[in-house]
């Protein structure tokens, strides 16, 4: 890729997640960047971080994966969070991350429509949630941290300790990405917001064009480029039908628990009981949630939060956007009844959120994510990232920078992800 600083260039950036924003950043934050030359133009069907990147956990991790871009990301994370007031802005912290083994108990009907309720008789019941001397000295009996007091005493069965504040950290996935891309706007790039990308126009296996249909007036509109990134995540196949990428569905809740809690991501383990179920559930219902194991993951956030997600599914192929998705009201039941099992401060709680999102997985032998240049000149990809997303958001979208302004990735060695690899 040509890398004459003097050069017009007319960049389209397809997607506003996480990788479409943060390429946007990064490419307006490069040292080459002219915007007396350099036109950016980012196309979102729907709204920014309408997807994935608004409904993800937020975890970030040294000990994620793919290790050739983690480290950079997890760095550059830092360093956004420092120049940009991350903590206050998107909820940039350190945190412990844990895998937490526990045996849930039976509900009693309170976790059935997953909010806290008023009358004096719930009231009453949200006594458990201060333990008495003999049931902390349970706790650290089983390893379990002492500031981890937010899960029912005779319910944890182990804990291990997977990360610390030096290794693992989390943003609020939504304010991340809106922050990121207001970031790139003050810098200059065009935000397009309801473009149906339609078509990416090829000549001489050069890209040349996107055209796409504004939401709003149904007017086809086309652009001239001269590098075009494609990042619109589940949705890359369905604007470039060569690309390897396939959609997996995920539910997830948010909670306003009963009391504060401490900062930790934990990856659970729960073994329900044969007789598992809220009190106003049919039989049917109980036995089909008893007798086995859920693995939801659970993610404190700063403001009184807490973000838990179940397992995935293909059930429901993906719709056309992000705001066509279905939510399943049983599938995201089932998280609130799971962890409610485990924790009086979640069952007590109030669920301020039921949502789903697709994530985009590379189909095929290689691993993703996809990031790099396509066999088309000018045309670059940079999707596939799965749940590591928001943590390897960061990284895609500086090295996607350095791709366009210096003709290769220059902060890290990222051969195993180049596109071409798969197509």
């Amino acid at each position: 890729m040509a890398t004459d600083p003097t050069k017009p260039r007319q960049i389209i950036i397809i997607g506003g997640g996480i990788i479409g924003c943060t390429t946007a950043y990064f490419l307006t934050r490069h040292p080459l960047y002219n915007p007396s030359l350099h036109k950016i133009t980012l196309l979102e069907a729907t709204t920014i971080a309408g997807g994935a990147s608004g409904k993800a956990g937020g975890l970030l991790a040294l000990w994620a994966y793919p290790s050739s871009i983690v480290p950079l990301s997890y760095k550059l994370h830092a360093e956004l969070a420092r120049e940009h007031g991350g903590e206050k802005r998107w909820g940039y912290r350190r945190i412990h991350c844990g895998q937490l083994e526990a045996k849930g108990r039976v509900l009693n009907g309170k976790a059935s429509n997953g909010a806290a309720k008023g009358d004096a008789q719930e009231k009453e019941s949200v006594s458990l949630q201060k333990r008495t001397k003999e049931a902390v000295g349970l706790l650290r009996a089983k390893g379990i941290p002492k500031d981890l007091d937010w899960f029912a005493t005779e319910s944890i069965r182990a804990y291990e300790e997977m990360g610390d504040p030096d290794t693992t950290a989390q943003v609020h996935p939504f304010q991340f990405t809106t922050s990121m891309a207001d970031l790139a706007r003050e810098k200059g790039v065009d935000f397009r917001i309801g473009a149906q990308v339609t078509d990416i126009g090829v000549e001489g296996e050069r890209v040349r064009s996107v055209s796409y249909r504004d939401k709003e007036t149904g007017k086809e509109e086309n652009l001239k480029a001269s590098e075009v990134v494609l990042s619109a995540g589940p949705w890359t196949k369905t604007v470039y039908s060569r690309a390897p990428i396939s959609a997996l569905r995920a539910h997830s809740v948010t909670i306003r628990p009963s009391r504060p809690v401490s900062a930790y991501a934990l990856f659970t383990e729960i073994t329900l009981p044969s007789d598992f179920g809220a009190k106003n559930e049919s039989v049917k219902s109980r036995r089909g949630k008893g007798q086995k194991q859920v693995t939801p993951e659970i993610y404190a956030r700063p403001n009184n939060e807490v973000y838990a997600c179940g397992e995935g599914d293909r059930f429901i192929p993906l719709p056309k956007t992000s705001d066509l998705v279905q939510v399943d009201q049983e599938r995201c039941q089932d998280i609130v009844d799971y962890i409610s099992s485990i924790s009086d401060e979640m069952r007590d709680g109030e669920v301020t959120a039921r949502q789903a999102c697709y994530l985009p997985e590379v189909s095929g032998p290689v691993r993703g994510p996809l990031i790099g240049e396509t066999s088309i000149k000018g045309l670059l990809m940079a999707a596939g990232h799965s749940c590591w997303g928001i943590q390897n958001g960061a990284g895609t979208g500086k090295l996607i920078s350095e791709f366009i302004f210096d003709g290769k990735a220059k902060s890290a060695n990222i051969g195993g992800l180049d596109p071409r690899k798969a197509m």
